[in-house]
């Protein structure tokens, strides 16, 4: 039998089946909340001779509640599931931030400890420069610091025998190239021995190299020799030099 009893001014009771199961529902809580009471007259104080407010299938609200409960277990342990799982795959939101300020003062410590010929505003203008070139062209900076180390001592105007020119010790012809290719405006020396743009165009040209050769050794030793002559010795079969390979990883080591 089921019957429908009230137990005070704002709650009802559902008898099902037996006297001594009641399923109360409070109607003055959202989606009508269900208690369970094993001893109705002790428990709650409800005679079973309460005056009827209904007998026969409950209201609609109860039916949702018995059927929509476990749909609501099930959903709320699927959300906190996802929210689980999402946690070890999401880094934290100043991660990026925090890792890009720290890089860029481990750079420019670097470059203080180095005779630049740059003013120090310059020199924490091109600690971001190195940064964000880096970054960009998926290189360690570090790397790139290691690169410059080798071929200019970190000397903004080096020149060295061949006639390379800037801290990435780039040849006129390449360099000019490069500014066509980039959309840089192409000045000679002036553009060569602008710090900036010569970080600019040495790690654009360092990754044009990774990418046509597949290999960071062969990469860096076309780097220093040239393409040319790098890929007649691979299509001779002949054998790379790889120290200038080995002095940039022994300073990349040092950093």
């Amino acid at each position: 039998m089921t019957t429908y009893n009230q137990v005070n001014h704002n709650k009802y009771a559902l008898v099902l089946s037996h006297p001594q199961h009641i399923e109360i529902l409070d109607l003055t809580k959202p989606r009508f909340m269900c208690y369970y009471v094993k001893n109705c007259n002790k428990e709650v104080g409800m005679q079973l001779n309460d005056p009827l407010i209904r007998t026969g299938h409950p209201p609609h609200p109860a039916t949702y509640i018995k059927n929509g409960r476990p749909l609501r277990l099930l959903f709320k342990a699927l959300l906190f599931f996802v929210i689980f799982a999402l946690s070890f795959h999401l880094p934290p939101f100043n991660f990026g931030i925090k890792n890009r300020q720290d890089t860029i003062k481990e750079i420019l410590a670097v470059l203080e400890r180095n005779p630049t010929g740059l003013a120090n505003v310059t020199k924490e203008e091109l600690a971001e420069v190195i940064y964000e070139e880096s970054t960009r062209n998926n290189h360690d900076p570090k790397f790139i610091l290691a690169l410059i180390a080798i071929e200019s001592e970190f000397k903004t105007w080096a020149v060295s025998v061949r006639g390379a020119k800037g801290l990435m010790q780039i040849m006129p012809e390449v360099g000019q190239f490069l500014a066509q290719e980039m959309g840089i405006e192409w000045s000679g020396d002036r553009t060569l021995f602008n710090p900036f743009l010569n970080i600019r165009m040495g790690v654009y040209y360092l990754s044009q190299l990774m990418g046509h050769f597949n290999d960071p050794g062969i990469a860096l030793t076309a780097y220093n020799y040239g393409p040319t002559y790098v890929q007649d010795l691979i299509d001779r079969n002949q054998r790379l030099p790889d120290n200038y390979y080995r002095r940039v990883l022994s300073v990349y080591h040092t950093l």
